[in-house]
């Protein structure tokens, strides 16, 4: 949790994006959390970490491709 908390108070510091209402007409940007834990040499977990990033998604092209 600390590690999601850490990720978020980066976003809005740095001002990575802006929180706004959505439009009738459009779908919002999927996220998902993405973790990872650090370990040192003995395999001890050294740190925890977190990244919050946008879903993958293709675009069609007009010709279906």
């Amino acid at each position: 949790m600390n590690a999601m908390r850490k990720e978020i108070n980066s976003i809005e510091k740095n001002q990575t994006w802006e929180l706004v209402n959505p439009l009738q007409d459009k779908k919002p940007i999927a996220l998902k959390w993405v973790y990872k834990v650090k370990v040192n040499t003995e395999q001890e977990v050294v740190k925890y970490k977190a990244r919050l990033v946008a879903k993958c998604f293709f675009a069609k092209s007009k010709n279906g491709l």
